[in-house]
């Protein structure tokens, strides 16, 4: 990479270059940009599953009661069920 980090801002550093954005507007410098084509890949790192509205409900107000997010009850409960010594299922 060139000394700078930026051919507009002709900035060596994100510092620099943050102080030139808030500075600056991209359309007074839209004639110095160029296209370019690029791939993105994102893979969450989270898996989401459908939960019974009522049951939703219940768990957020258990959540709000320790002062903690649904998500973070949801993933606690889980983590504790999932380490368990005999996690499998059984049907009664």
């Amino acid at each position: 990479m060139s000394k700078n980090k930026s051919t507009i801002s002709k900035s060596s550093t994100y510092s620099e270059m943050g102080e030139y954005w808030d500075q600056h507007d991209l359309a007074d410098v839209w004639d110095h940009t160029e296209s370019v084509d690029f791939v993105v890949t994102i893979q969450s790192e989270r898996i989401y599953f459908p939960i019974d509205r009522e049951l939703g409900n219940k768990i957020a107000k258990i959540a709000k009661l320790h002062g903690i997010t649904p998500e973070t009850l949801v993933n606690l409960w889980i983590q504790e069920k999932a380490n368990q010594p005999d996690n499998s299922i059984h049907k009664e």
